[in-house]
């Protein structure tokens, strides 16, 4: 006689996501609640939700269950749980997540979702993002996402940004995402050989970005831009370049003499000697001068 059999059937998910749905932000039968952001927004949630599906916010109401067990004057289990520093519809939309595997998102959130997909440990959320960012990313946002790559060690969206950039840098040079890079990430960008700009254009933008990070900072240019200015090939240039970088240098002492007496000593020298090789390569962007011709060695 055959034995019993067992099967697990699927139903319809996409009702059953639906239902789901309908319980975000909902008051009915929710038993916790979140106060969120500057507006002091209330968000309604279910507390089995939360935590069946979040490591973060199992520990957070199972640590608020326990003290409204032992003492009286603590935070009661449905809270009010206050988030003041994240937005209301960031936080929404992790709760939509949390609630239907699923997320509605638009290019002034996404960075922040994905902020908070990391901190709340939200693999799958993350990776949605990291999609939207990619599949929206614009002149005006990737310095900004490539920052947010770096911050969260996506290193996928990172290449993806760098690439974006290599495409179009002069455009995005004269963004103010660009002004409000770290020093470590901006370098990092300046090794590419694929960056589509001219040096001279390249030093330029560096020094603006420098005075920008030194008032916000509080801090001498040199000492801000002193990573990121390594990268600069400044044996590229040409002799009336160097002279005219020479005299801005003057004023706000952006990079080192000895930089420049390097670049000075290629021009002298009819070579790269004692210059490290991928400062005499040109970039894709890089106009042609005359004296590139003696740097061939260490070109690409």
């Amino acid at each position: 006689m055959a034995g019993p059999c067992s099967a697990r059937l699927q139903g319809d998910v996409a009702a059953f996501t639906a239902a789901l749905r309908t319980l975000v932000n909902n008051p009915q039968f929710s038993d916790v609640v979140f106060v969120v952001g500057r507006e002091q927004q209330k968000v309604f949630a279910h507390r089995c939700v939360l935590a069946c599906r979040c490591q973060a916010f199992r520990g957070m109401l199972g640590q608020a269950q326990v003290g409204s067990q032992d003492s009286s004057s603590s935070v009661p289990p449905q809270g009010p749980f206050i988030l003041g520093n994240v937005q209301p519809e960031v936080f929404l939309a992790v709760i939509e997540f949390l609630y239907t595997n699923s997320v509605t998102l638009n290019s002034h959130i996404a960075l922040e979702v994905l902020t908070s997909s990391v901190e709340y440990g939200l693999q799958d959320l993350c990776k949605l993002c990291v999609k939207f960012i990619k599949d929206t990313l614009s002149v005006e946002q990737v310095c900004e996402a490539l920052q947010a790559a770096v911050t969260y060690g996506q290193v996928d969206l990172q290449q993806h940004c760098l690439a974006f950039i290599e495409g179009c840098t002069t455009a995005v040079v004269r963004t103010q995402g660009f002004r409000e890079l770290s020093d470590v990430v901006l370098a990092q960008v300046l090794r590419s050989d694929r960056l589509a700009v001219d040096e001279l254009d390249l030093v330029q933008a560096v020094r603006e970005w420098a005075h920008v990070s030194s008032a916000v900072l509080e801090r001498p240019v040199p000492e801000v831009a002193a990573l990121p200015v390594r990268e600069l090939r400044l044996p590229l240039l040409a002799p009336s370049e160097l002279v005219t970088l020479e005299s801005y240098n003057q004023q706000d002492l952006l990079i080192p003499v000895e930089n420049i007496a390097a670049a000075w000593r290629a021009h002298a020298l009819r070579k790269g000697s004692g210059v490290p090789s991928h400062l005499c390569r040109p970039r894709w962007g890089t106009r042609p001068r005359d004296h590139h011709r003696h740097l061939e060695p260490h070109a690409k």
